[in-house]
Protein backbone atom coordinates (compact mmCIF):
# COMPACT_ATOMS: atom_id res chain seq x y z
CA UNK A 1 0.00 0.00 0.00
CA UNK A 2 1.26 3.48 -0.83
CA UNK A 3 2.16 5.51 2.27
CA UNK A 4 1.27 8.84 0.67
CA UNK A 5 -1.40 8.77 -2.06
CA UNK A 6 -0.80 11.38 -4.71
CA UNK A 7 -3.21 14.25 -5.27
CA UNK A 8 -3.01 15.86 -8.70
CA UNK A 9 -4.74 19.21 -8.19
CA UNK A 10 -3.85 22.54 -6.67
CA UNK A 11 -6.89 22.71 -4.39
CA UNK A 12 -6.35 20.02 -1.70
CA UNK A 13 -9.32 17.86 -0.69
CA UNK A 14 -11.04 18.61 2.59
CA UNK A 15 -10.58 15.04 3.85
CA UNK A 16 -7.88 12.51 4.81
CA UNK A 17 -6.62 11.07 1.52
CA UNK A 18 -4.72 8.28 3.25
CA UNK A 19 -7.86 7.30 5.14
CA UNK A 20 -9.80 7.08 1.86
CA UNK A 21 -7.08 4.90 0.36
CA UNK A 22 -7.17 2.49 3.31
CA UNK A 23 -10.97 2.30 3.20
CA UNK A 24 -11.13 1.59 -0.53
CA UNK A 25 -8.46 -1.09 -0.44
CA UNK A 26 -10.40 -2.86 2.33
CA UNK A 27 -13.77 -2.50 0.58
CA UNK A 28 -12.87 -3.20 -3.07
CA UNK A 29 -10.84 -6.20 -4.15
CA UNK A 30 -7.69 -6.07 -6.24
CA UNK A 31 -6.85 -2.36 -6.11
CA UNK A 32 -3.22 -2.48 -7.13
CA UNK A 33 -0.53 0.20 -7.16
CA UNK A 34 -0.60 3.67 -5.62
CA UNK A 35 -3.78 5.72 -5.52
CA UNK A 36 -4.00 9.07 -7.30
CA UNK A 37 -6.77 11.56 -6.56
CA UNK A 38 -7.87 14.36 -8.88
CA UNK A 39 -10.64 16.85 -8.17
CA UNK A 40 -12.97 17.29 -11.14
CA UNK A 41 -13.30 20.98 -11.90
CA UNK A 42 -16.64 22.63 -12.59
CA UNK A 43 -18.85 20.94 -10.01
CA UNK A 44 -20.83 23.50 -8.00
CA UNK A 45 -22.68 21.10 -5.72
CA UNK A 46 -21.26 17.74 -4.69
CA UNK A 47 -17.44 17.60 -4.79
CA UNK A 48 -16.34 14.96 -7.29
CA UNK A 49 -12.96 13.25 -7.70
CA UNK A 50 -11.23 10.79 -10.01
CA UNK A 51 -9.73 8.03 -7.85
CA UNK A 52 -7.27 6.00 -9.87
CA UNK A 53 -5.31 2.83 -9.19
CA UNK A 54 -3.16 0.87 -11.62
CA UNK A 55 -5.85 -1.81 -11.79
CA UNK A 56 -9.06 0.24 -11.67
CA UNK A 57 -10.31 3.76 -12.33
CA UNK A 58 -13.09 5.10 -10.12
CA UNK A 59 -15.10 8.27 -9.44
CA UNK A 60 -15.97 9.53 -5.94
CA UNK A 61 -18.86 11.90 -5.19
CA UNK A 62 -19.46 13.29 -1.72
CA UNK A 63 -21.49 15.88 0.08
CA UNK A 64 -19.83 19.29 0.53
CA UNK A 65 -18.67 20.24 4.02
CA UNK A 66 -20.57 22.65 6.23
CA UNK A 67 -24.23 23.27 6.96
CA UNK A 68 -26.51 22.16 4.12
CA UNK A 69 -30.02 23.10 3.02
CA UNK A 70 -32.76 20.56 3.82
CA UNK A 71 -32.92 17.64 1.35
CA UNK A 72 -29.98 19.01 -0.69
CA UNK A 73 -26.88 17.06 -1.78
CA UNK A 74 -28.69 13.73 -1.76
CA UNK A 75 -25.74 11.42 -2.31
CA UNK A 76 -27.69 8.34 -1.21
CA UNK A 77 -30.39 9.02 -3.80
CA UNK A 78 -27.84 9.38 -6.59
CA UNK A 79 -26.41 6.00 -5.71
CA UNK A 80 -29.80 4.32 -5.52
CA UNK A 81 -31.27 5.69 -8.74
CA UNK A 82 -28.22 4.88 -10.87
CA UNK A 83 -28.12 1.34 -9.57
CA UNK A 84 -31.80 0.84 -10.41
CA UNK A 85 -31.75 2.48 -13.85
CA UNK A 86 -28.64 0.62 -14.94
CA UNK A 87 -30.69 -2.59 -14.76
CA UNK A 88 -33.32 -1.04 -17.08
CA UNK A 89 -30.80 -0.17 -19.78
CA UNK A 90 -30.64 3.58 -19.13
CA UNK A 91 -27.07 4.78 -19.83
CA UNK A 92 -25.56 5.38 -16.37
CA UNK A 93 -22.23 4.40 -14.77
CA UNK A 94 -21.94 1.25 -12.66
CA UNK A 95 -22.08 2.16 -8.97
CA UNK A 96 -19.65 0.29 -6.68
CA UNK A 97 -20.34 1.24 -3.06
CA UNK A 98 -22.04 3.77 -0.78
CA UNK A 99 -20.62 4.88 2.57
CA UNK A 100 -22.49 6.90 5.19
CA UNK A 101 -19.71 6.62 7.81
CA UNK A 102 -18.65 10.23 8.34
CA UNK A 103 -15.43 9.07 10.01
CA UNK A 104 -13.96 8.29 6.59
CA UNK A 105 -14.34 11.61 4.67
CA UNK A 106 -16.43 13.76 7.01
CA UNK A 107 -19.55 13.34 4.82
CA UNK A 108 -21.36 10.46 3.10
CA UNK A 109 -19.98 9.50 -0.32
CA UNK A 110 -20.24 6.88 -3.03
CA UNK A 111 -17.94 5.28 -5.56
CA UNK A 112 -18.74 4.46 -9.18
CA UNK A 113 -16.73 3.15 -12.10
CA UNK A 114 -15.09 5.72 -14.34
CA UNK A 115 -16.08 5.65 -18.01
CA UNK A 116 -14.05 6.77 -21.00
CA UNK A 117 -15.87 9.46 -22.94
CA UNK A 118 -16.37 13.13 -23.72
CA UNK A 119 -18.11 15.65 -21.46
CA UNK A 120 -18.88 19.14 -22.81
CA UNK A 121 -19.76 22.06 -20.56
CA UNK A 122 -20.35 24.25 -23.62
CA UNK A 123 -23.56 23.73 -25.59
CA UNK A 124 -21.66 24.50 -28.80
CA UNK A 125 -19.81 21.17 -28.41
CA UNK A 126 -16.39 22.54 -29.46
CA UNK A 127 -14.01 20.38 -31.42
CA UNK A 128 -16.55 18.24 -33.27
CA UNK A 129 -17.95 18.46 -36.80
CA UNK A 130 -21.33 20.00 -37.60
CA UNK A 131 -22.71 16.59 -38.67
CA UNK A 132 -21.56 15.06 -35.41
CA UNK A 133 -23.14 17.87 -33.37
CA UNK A 134 -26.55 17.24 -34.89
CA UNK A 135 -26.33 13.52 -34.12
CA UNK A 136 -25.08 14.21 -30.59
CA UNK A 137 -28.03 16.48 -29.84
CA UNK A 138 -30.38 13.84 -31.23
CA UNK A 139 -28.80 11.19 -29.00
CA UNK A 140 -29.12 13.59 -26.07
CA UNK A 141 -32.87 13.86 -26.68
CA UNK A 142 -33.21 10.10 -27.11
CA UNK A 143 -31.34 9.40 -23.86
CA UNK A 144 -33.83 11.57 -21.99
CA UNK A 145 -36.74 9.76 -23.61
CA UNK A 146 -35.19 6.41 -22.64
CA UNK A 147 -35.15 7.53 -19.02
CA UNK A 148 -38.77 8.69 -19.13
CA UNK A 149 -39.89 5.43 -20.76
CA UNK A 150 -38.88 3.43 -17.66
CA UNK A 151 -41.75 2.44 -15.37
CA UNK A 152 -40.51 3.44 -11.89
CA UNK A 153 -42.22 0.46 -10.24
CA UNK A 154 -40.49 -1.97 -12.61
CA UNK A 155 -37.06 -0.95 -11.27
CA UNK A 156 -37.99 -0.61 -7.61
CA UNK A 157 -38.35 3.18 -7.64
CA UNK A 158 -42.09 3.56 -6.99
CA UNK A 159 -41.21 5.16 -3.63
CA UNK A 160 -38.43 7.38 -5.03
CA UNK A 161 -40.68 10.43 -4.73
CA UNK A 162 -44.32 11.43 -4.59
CA UNK A 163 -46.62 10.73 -7.52
CA UNK A 164 -48.85 13.45 -8.96
CA UNK A 165 -49.09 17.21 -8.44
CA UNK A 166 -45.42 17.50 -9.31
CA UNK A 167 -45.41 21.10 -10.46
CA UNK A 168 -47.43 22.37 -7.49
CA UNK A 169 -45.05 20.66 -5.09
CA UNK A 170 -41.94 21.79 -6.96
CA UNK A 171 -43.04 25.41 -7.22
CA UNK A 172 -43.61 25.36 -3.47
CA UNK A 173 -40.25 23.73 -2.85
CA UNK A 174 -38.23 26.13 -4.97
CA UNK A 175 -40.11 29.10 -3.57
CA UNK A 176 -39.11 27.97 -0.07
CA UNK A 177 -35.55 27.34 -1.30
CA UNK A 178 -35.47 30.90 -2.61
CA UNK A 179 -36.48 32.25 0.78
CA UNK A 180 -33.82 30.14 2.50
CA UNK A 181 -30.94 31.04 0.18
CA UNK A 182 -31.78 34.47 -1.26
CA UNK A 183 -29.00 37.03 -1.11
CA UNK A 184 -30.95 39.87 -2.78
CA UNK A 185 -34.37 40.94 -4.04
CA UNK A 186 -35.56 40.07 -7.56
CA UNK A 187 -38.82 41.34 -9.08
CA UNK A 188 -38.71 38.65 -11.79
CA UNK A 189 -38.57 35.89 -9.19
CA UNK A 190 -41.49 37.51 -7.38
CA UNK A 191 -43.49 37.57 -10.61
CA UNK A 192 -42.74 33.91 -11.32
CA UNK A 193 -43.67 32.86 -7.80
CA UNK A 194 -47.04 34.51 -8.41
CA UNK A 195 -47.63 33.34 -12.02
CA UNK A 196 -46.46 29.72 -12.00
CA UNK A 197 -48.89 28.20 -9.47
CA UNK A 198 -51.82 29.84 -11.26
CA UNK A 199 -50.92 28.33 -14.64
CA UNK A 200 -50.05 24.68 -13.98
CA UNK A 201 -51.25 22.49 -16.90
CA UNK A 202 -53.98 19.96 -16.10
CA UNK A 203 -52.14 16.94 -17.52
CA UNK A 204 -50.22 14.80 -15.10
CA UNK A 205 -47.61 12.09 -15.54
CA UNK A 206 -45.08 10.45 -13.24
CA UNK A 207 -41.67 9.18 -14.34
CA UNK A 208 -38.16 9.19 -12.95
CA UNK A 209 -36.86 12.68 -13.67
CA UNK A 210 -33.18 13.57 -13.72
CA UNK A 211 -33.62 17.14 -12.50
CA UNK A 212 -30.61 18.66 -14.28
CA UNK A 213 -30.61 17.09 -17.73
CA UNK A 214 -28.37 19.17 -20.00
CA UNK A 215 -25.34 18.74 -22.24
CA UNK A 216 -22.92 19.20 -19.35
CA UNK A 217 -24.42 16.25 -17.46
CA UNK A 218 -24.08 13.57 -20.12
CA UNK A 219 -21.02 11.73 -21.39
CA UNK A 220 -20.61 10.99 -25.08
CA UNK A 221 -18.72 8.06 -26.56
CA UNK A 222 -15.01 8.88 -27.11
CA UNK A 223 -15.42 8.77 -30.88
CA UNK A 224 -19.07 8.17 -31.76
CA UNK A 225 -21.86 10.80 -31.57
CA UNK A 226 -23.94 9.03 -28.92
CA UNK A 227 -24.58 9.35 -25.20
CA UNK A 228 -23.01 6.58 -23.10
CA UNK A 229 -23.85 7.92 -19.62
CA UNK A 230 -26.19 10.35 -17.88
CA UNK A 231 -24.33 11.92 -14.93
CA UNK A 232 -25.14 13.91 -11.76
CA UNK A 233 -28.38 12.50 -10.33
CA UNK A 234 -28.52 14.66 -7.20
CA UNK A 235 -31.82 16.34 -8.14
CA UNK A 236 -33.56 13.22 -9.46
CA UNK A 237 -37.00 12.22 -8.19
CA UNK A 238 -40.38 11.03 -9.40
CA UNK A 239 -41.78 13.88 -11.42
CA UNK A 240 -43.16 15.19 -14.68
CA UNK A 241 -41.25 14.37 -17.88
CA UNK A 242 -41.74 17.83 -19.39
CA UNK A 243 -39.87 19.41 -16.49
CA UNK A 244 -36.79 17.50 -17.62
CA UNK A 245 -37.37 18.30 -21.28
CA UNK A 246 -37.72 22.02 -20.60
CA UNK A 247 -34.55 21.95 -18.53
CA UNK A 248 -32.75 20.27 -21.44
CA UNK A 249 -33.94 23.12 -23.69
CA UNK A 250 -32.54 25.96 -21.56
CA UNK A 251 -29.55 26.34 -23.85
CA UNK A 252 -31.85 27.84 -26.50
CA UNK A 253 -32.97 30.43 -23.91
CA UNK A 254 -29.55 31.54 -22.61
CA UNK A 255 -26.30 32.94 -23.98
CA UNK A 256 -22.86 31.26 -24.21
CA UNK A 257 -21.58 33.18 -21.16
CA UNK A 258 -24.61 32.01 -19.19
CA UNK A 259 -23.57 28.46 -18.46
CA UNK A 260 -22.86 27.56 -22.07
CA UNK A 261 -26.10 28.61 -23.76
CA UNK A 262 -26.75 29.00 -27.49
CA UNK A 263 -28.33 32.44 -28.01
CA UNK A 264 -26.37 34.38 -30.64
CA UNK A 265 -24.61 31.37 -32.16
CA UNK A 266 -25.01 30.38 -35.82
CA UNK A 267 -26.80 27.13 -35.10
CA UNK A 268 -27.17 26.12 -38.75
CA UNK A 269 -23.43 26.50 -39.41
CA UNK A 270 -22.58 24.62 -36.23
CA UNK A 271 -24.98 21.80 -36.98
CA UNK A 272 -26.90 22.40 -33.74
CA UNK A 273 -30.63 21.71 -34.20
CA UNK A 274 -33.28 24.29 -33.46
CA UNK A 275 -35.17 23.81 -30.22
CA UNK A 276 -38.16 22.43 -32.13
CA UNK A 277 -35.97 19.83 -33.85
CA UNK A 278 -34.57 18.74 -30.50
CA UNK A 279 -37.99 18.41 -28.89
CA UNK A 280 -39.33 16.51 -31.91
CA UNK A 281 -36.49 13.98 -31.55
CA UNK A 282 -37.55 13.54 -27.93
CA UNK A 283 -41.26 13.26 -28.78
CA UNK A 284 -40.51 10.58 -31.38
CA UNK A 285 -38.77 8.42 -28.77
CA UNK A 286 -40.93 9.16 -25.70
CA UNK A 287 -44.13 7.19 -25.03
CA UNK A 288 -46.14 9.63 -22.90
CA UNK A 289 -47.46 11.78 -25.79
CA UNK A 290 -47.26 15.12 -23.93
CA UNK A 291 -45.98 18.41 -25.39
CA UNK A 292 -44.06 21.26 -23.77
CA UNK A 293 -45.59 24.75 -23.29
CA UNK A 294 -44.37 28.15 -22.09
CA UNK A 295 -45.26 27.09 -18.52
CA UNK A 296 -42.73 24.26 -18.59
CA UNK A 297 -40.00 26.51 -19.98
CA UNK A 298 -40.65 29.28 -17.45
CA UNK A 299 -40.67 26.76 -14.62
CA UNK A 300 -37.34 25.24 -15.70
CA UNK A 301 -35.65 28.62 -15.93
CA UNK A 302 -37.13 29.75 -12.59
CA UNK A 303 -35.89 26.60 -10.90
CA UNK A 304 -32.37 27.01 -12.30
CA UNK A 305 -32.35 30.63 -11.15
CA UNK A 306 -33.06 29.47 -7.61
CA UNK A 307 -30.32 26.83 -7.87
CA UNK A 308 -27.84 29.53 -8.91
CA UNK A 309 -28.98 31.64 -5.98
CA UNK A 310 -28.17 28.71 -3.70
CA UNK A 311 -24.67 28.57 -5.19
CA UNK A 312 -24.27 32.28 -4.43
CA UNK A 313 -25.43 31.69 -0.86
CA UNK A 314 -22.92 28.87 -0.37
CA UNK A 315 -20.15 31.04 -1.80
CA UNK A 316 -21.08 33.79 0.64
CA UNK A 317 -21.01 31.26 3.49
CA UNK A 318 -17.65 29.92 2.31
CA UNK A 319 -18.66 26.29 1.71
CA UNK A 320 -19.27 26.10 -2.07
CA UNK A 321 -17.79 23.08 -3.81
CA UNK A 322 -16.00 25.06 -6.50
CA UNK A 323 -13.85 28.18 -6.40
CA UNK A 324 -15.83 29.77 -9.25
CA UNK A 325 -19.11 29.65 -7.31
CA UNK A 326 -19.02 33.37 -6.50
CA UNK A 327 -18.91 34.15 -10.23
CA UNK A 328 -21.63 31.64 -11.14
CA UNK A 329 -24.07 32.75 -8.46
CA UNK A 330 -25.05 36.03 -10.17
CA UNK A 331 -26.49 34.01 -13.07
CA UNK A 332 -29.59 33.67 -10.90
CA UNK A 333 -30.75 37.09 -12.07
CA UNK A 334 -30.11 36.25 -15.73
CA UNK A 335 -32.13 33.04 -15.61
CA UNK A 336 -34.96 34.75 -13.74
CA UNK A 337 -35.14 37.25 -16.62
CA UNK A 338 -35.11 34.46 -19.20
CA UNK A 339 -37.95 32.77 -17.32
CA UNK A 340 -40.08 35.90 -17.49
CA UNK A 341 -39.22 36.27 -21.19
CA UNK A 342 -40.46 32.70 -21.76
CA UNK A 343 -43.91 33.68 -20.54
CA UNK A 344 -44.47 35.68 -23.73
CA UNK A 345 -43.93 32.79 -26.14
CA UNK A 346 -44.53 29.09 -26.59
CA UNK A 347 -41.61 26.79 -27.44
Amino acid sequence: MADDPLTTHAHPPEFDVNGLDRFLRAAIRDLGGPMTLERIAGGQSNPTFFVNYETRRLVLRKQPPGELLPSAHAIDREYRVMGALRKAGVPVPDVVLYCDDREILGTPFYIMDRLDGRVFHDGALPGVSSDERRLMYRSHAQALAALHNVDPASVGLSDYGKSGNYFARQIGRWTRQWELSRTRTDANIDRLIDWLPKNIPEDDATVVTHGDFRIGNVMFHPREPRVIAILDWELSTLGHPLADLAHACMGWHSAPHEYGGLIGLDLAALGIPRETEFTEAYYEAARHGLRMTRFHMAFALFRFAVIFEGIAARAKAGNAADASAAAVGPLAASFAQHAVDALSRDP
